[in-house]
């Protein structure tokens, strides 16, 4: 019995929509979202090594790692059709990264722009490697959302209210409008007079 390909989207709905268009000869499984992230109860970031993040499989994807690792050795070839986004590409390497070593070398990465018959076609025709730097972007975002949040959110909590949160985009537009406005507070306003005249020459040539 020959060997199926694999492809691996992120949405179930869409995993059964794709195996129609691809036949017999796919099998198309979801990772259902990402497989891993930091972990929830720690920095998850070796600041002192470059922030390195250290990444755990996420909690309920455990069972999902492990089918997905399975198909994939077993299969002739593995495309990971995660979404054609920053968050797919990071979700793809994630992806990858968990297979195991025998099905390293199978593994390529395909974008579905529309799900048609004739676009997934064309898309399991071009396949590419995972983009490194597209992944390196999200994974940028990942560590500053973690940084910030998981050190100003506890402050926050102390100083003003539990559950309040701080991400790295909303705490810098925040100190922007709390600064500004400190800045309408403490101005200080001057008095001032414009003066306006009419003079006339002694041809009387008014200017």
């Amino acid at each position: 019995m020959s060997k199926k390909h694999l492809v691996v989207v992120e949405s179930p709905a869409k995993a059964k929509t794709i195996n129609k268009y691809l036949g017999s000869e796919f099998i198309v499984m979801a990772s259902v979202g990402h497989i891993r992230d930091l972990p929830d109860r720690d920095l998850g970031i070796q600041i002192d090594k470059g922030y390195a993040p250290d990444y755990v499989v996420s909690k309920g994807k455990g069972e999902v790692v492990k089918k997905l690792r399975a198909a994939a050795e077993d299969a002739d070839r593995v495309y990971i059709a995660t979404d054609p986004d920053r968050e797919g590409e990071a979700i793809a390497w994630h992806i990858a990264s968990e297979m195991g070593p025998k099905a390293q070398s199978k593994i390529s990465r395909v974008l579905f722009h529309e799900i048609t018959p004739s676009a997934v076609k064309a898309a399991i025709a071009a396949p590419r490697e995972i983009d490194q730097k597209l992944f390196e972007a999200q994974q940028a975002r990942r560590v500053m959302d973690r940084l910030v949040g998981y050190k100003v959110s506890p402050f926050l909590w102390k100083t003003v209210y539990k559950g309040l949160s701080a991400g790295r985009v909303q705490s810098v537009a925040l100190r922007i409008l709390a600064e500004r406005e400190q800045e309408i507070r403490d101005f200080k306003p001057v008095e001032y007079w414009s003066v306006e005249a009419t003079f006339e020459t002694a041809e009387r040539e008014s200017f």
